[in-house]
């Protein structure tokens, strides 16, 4: 089959500039449609409403982001993100207590989603063969069961159509994707589609950091507690660029987080596990409104399962599979599956018969994110979604067993942090030197506070 001279992006958000990224190394030609306009600097995309809360990039994802865009996290850092050690960089409540601060082996980057965006975008068109057409939008796939060979699109402008061959066609148009649509208009089946609803709801608010704070503080996470039978509500405190702290509260159906300042105080001091965050942003100085999102939804569509899959497409990030936030997973999500196209790509050729290998891999990619998400958020009141099997409970009892151990054993910690930065699979909790520990059980009490350096505590009121 005859290589791809051009390929196709759909979408030029996160997933599909890190697809772009990956192609332009096999593709001479690499069109990036993007349905809006870029904004000239680290700005929130218009469409993008979740950019304006935190986002987390895992240490998983952050190096499948450099295996895709060499040199990336560091010009992110360099931009103003901060780079914490896990879990040493973070004071977290688990559902089974606060998680001691062992000197840890992986990272997690924060900053604005604008930021990371930004920065990503910047690395990744500096490559000659990437192009960008802003204000345009596809309205279809050309082709047939067997092969897509193209695109439809749309000038938003001016409403004019045109068709644009391409020998391989990246769907990243996310949680709006027309994909299933467009294949049942080929001749394809219907595409199998999962969900997973907790009805979580955010309230967002940046703060300036008190002085003193601007550079190394820790991450912040007093997470939900699942599985109580009462809503689950948690709060997260994010440093980010230029000294100041990003602060999303999150709460599940019957527990939303208002957005009024009223409520946004009373909630994060009484409706969260603790009142920590609550504390630390007495003396922080709010920057701006709060904003409210509820797109939430664990949702994964099953292309992977097609009996039959065309030449030429792939669905990736988004369009593929959504996870609630709350997990930070989705970013390190789209850059695992940026690296599995430039795997096949490397491996087989920029032929269209590759596309079915990428999106078996894709498929493959998000599988432990969503077991993570999925097999929590389905424990909280009124979620919709079907409950875990017996497999799965059990697999669940064993991961809180885990983390209770976690807690206080470092060797079970290394394992947990692996696991849920996505740097190794969900198996690392069962490896021999975690697994002895897990089934010895916890070394005593959770700890009875939050573990906070004597620096960290002068920016408690009071202190």
């Amino acid at each position: 089959m005859t290589a791809a001279r051009r390929a196709v992006v759909l979408g030029g958000g996160l997933a599909g500039v890190l697809a772009a990224a990956a192609l332009a190394r096999h593709v001479p030609e690499v069109v990036v449609v993007e349905r809006d306009r870029y904004p000239e600097g680290p700005e929130p995309r218009t469409g993008v409403p979740q950019a304006r809360h935190t986002h987390v990039l895992m240490d998983g994802g952050a190096r499948a982001m450099e295996r895709v865009l060499p040199g990336v996290t560091g010009q992110l850092v360099a931009a103003g993100a901060h780079r914490h050690g896990m879990p040493d960089g973070v004071v977290m409540l688990s559902p089974q207590g606060w998680l001691e601060r062992f000197p840890g082996r992986r990272y997690a980057y924060s900053c604005s989603r604008a930021l990371l965006d930004w920065t990503v975008r910047q690395q990744a068109f500096k490559n000659g063969r990437i192009t960008v057409t802003e204000r345009s939008e596809a309205v279809g796939l050309l082709g047939g069961p067997g092969a897509v060979t193209g695109v439809r699109l749309r000038d938003r402008d001016t409403g004019g159509e045109h068709e644009l061959e391409a020998g391989f066609v990246v769907d990243a148009t996310g949680r709006g994707s027309h994909a299933p649509r467009w294949l049942a208009a080929l001749g394809l089946p219907e595409v199998e589609e999962e969900v997973v609803d907790s009805g979580q709801a955010y309230a967002t608010r940046v703060f300036r950091a008190p002085a003193g704070a601007e550079q190394g503080f820790p991450m912040v996470n007093v997470l939900a507690a699942p599985g109580t039978g009462r809503p689950g509500c948690g709060a997260a405190l994010l440093p980010i660029e230029e000294g100041r702290w990003m602060v999303t509260l999150g709460g599940t159906r019957g527990g939303e987080p208002p957005t009024d300042e009223e409520g946004y105080a009373r909630f994060v001091r009484h409706a969260v596990r603790h009142p920590l965050v609550a504390d630390l942003i007495e003396a922080a100085e709010p920057l701006g409104p709060i904003r409210g999102s509820r797109s939430s939804a664990n949702r994964r569509r099953r292309f992977d399962r097609l009996p039959s899959w065309p030449a030429g497409l792939v669905v990736t990030g988004d369009a593929a599979t959504t996870f609630n936030p709350v997990y930070g997973h989705g970013m390190s999500v789209a850059a695992r599956c940026a690296v599995v196209l430039d795997e096949v790509l490397r491996r087989y050729g920029p032929v269209p018969d590759a596309a079915v290998r990428a999106q078996r891999g894709i498929g493959r990619a998000a599988q432990d994110a969503w077991v993570i998400a999925t097999t929590q958020d389905v424990l909280y009141p009124d979620a919709v979604g079907p409950r875990p099997g017996g497999a799965l409970r059990l697999q669940r009892r064993f991961v809180d067993r885990s983390v209770r151990v976690a807690t206080r054993n470092p060797a079970v910690s290394a394992a947990l942090i692996d696991s849920f930065t996505l740097a190794r699979p969900f198996t690392t909790l069962a490896r021999p030197s975690a697994l002895v520990h897990t089934a010895l059980g916890p070394r005593g009490e959770p700890l009875a506070a939050p573990p906070l350096t004597a620096w960290e505590r002068r920016f408690l009121p009071g202190r």
